[in-house]
């Protein structure tokens, strides 16, 4: 089950691999400044992950026009993500929990998925500029996406 609303949400220092090289992304920067959206998805380069962010890149106005900084985790190497993300043309922030410590920390970690060994649940959080979940959904199944229109109605409720 994931972490529940008026949690206080886990900080961590993930990274991602950009233009400059690997970088650090840390949730508590953002606390104090702006809204996040954490987006934790299964595996890089497969079929329903794809279609999730890519609609995200192509709907991302609506995100940065609430102020609000959307970050995809999965337990997949940066180096893989920026693959991925270069091919598909992928536009938000992704970052590795190679170690799953993050995944561990908001409790949503799929064990065994395809075989293949434990990943991320699919699920989405709304964390408030203060740091605390305003919005928790851990998916069915892998192949069902958040509702994204909830997401979209708790950012608009923080202003």
């Amino acid at each position: 089950m994931a972490i529940s609303i008026g949690s206080k949400a886990p900080d961590f220092t993930l990274k991602s691999k950009q233009a400059s090289g690997l970088v650090d992304v840390k949730l508590s920067n953002n606390f104090g400044k702006k809204n996040t959206v954490l987006l934790f998805f299964p595996l890089a380069f497969t079929s329903v992950c794809t279609k999730e962010m890519c609609d995200i890149t192509a709907g991302f106005g609506a995100y940065s026009g609430l102020n609000t900084d959307v970050i995809g985790i999965s337990v997949d190497s940066p180096f893989a993500q920026e693959a991925w993300a270069q091919k598909e043309k992928i536009g938000i922030t992704l970052v590795s929990d190679l170690n799953k410590t993050t995944v561990k920390a908001y409790n949503v970690l799929f064990p065994m998925l395809a075989g293949v060994g434990d990943t991320a649940a699919r699920a989405a959080f709304v964390i408030d500029k203060n740091g605390v979940v305003q919005y928790s959904e851990q998916t069915p199944t892998p192949k069902d996406l958040p509702n994204f229109e909830a997401v979209k109605a708790a950012l608009a409720k923080l202003g």
